[in-house]
């Protein structure tokens, strides 16, 4: 996993780098249907997406996909001397492929954008979620965030 050991090194970089793989697994996207309320059957009822869906099987909430592109950021950018990091939201988000029930999700993060401040430094990311052996993305989202710098020693 990269580490960058500053803000100025990270701003020197287009490729952050790539995650993990990531089991999308029934569980996972029961999970998520509990805590967002969201249990529309094509998510959260596997004998009924088999026999009536268009994927022959659950898939997974595209919130859900989105969501894991928090977890492949963490994983990919973490930066010495950074004190905390604020999402600031997307600003475009994208959903390609559905992810079926069974699939491994990884992302991959690039530097779009970037802004020095006196505290930090203002990024935007662009991850793209990709599914194992699919050609397509499940997801390309566009996020701001902004890293607060620790204070220097005295």
């Amino acid at each position: 996993m990269p580490r960058f050991t500053s803000i100025d090194d990270l701003l020197g970089h287009d490729e952050l780098g790539t995650s993990d793989w990531h089991l999308v697994d029934q569980n996972r996207i029961d999970a998520f249907a509990t805590v967002t309320g969201d249990h529309q059957w094509i998510h959260t009822d596997p004998e009924r997406a088999q026999k009536d869906g268009p994927f022959g099987t659950t898939i997974a909430h595209g919130a859900l996909t989105l969501s894991l592109c928090m977890t492949f950021l963490t994983e990919v950018v973490q930066v010495d001397n950074t004190t905390f990091v604020v999402n600031g939201g997307f600003d475009r988000v994208r959903f390609h492929t559905p992810v079926r029930c069974g699939a491994r999700l990884r992302g991959k993060v690039r530097l779009l954008e970037a802004r020095r401040l006196p505290t930090g430094a203002r990024l935007i990311v662009r991850t793209t979620a990709e599914i194992e052996g699919e050609r397509r993305p499940a997801c390309v989202a566009d996020q701001i965030l902004a890293f607060y710098e620790s204070p220097p020693s005295t």
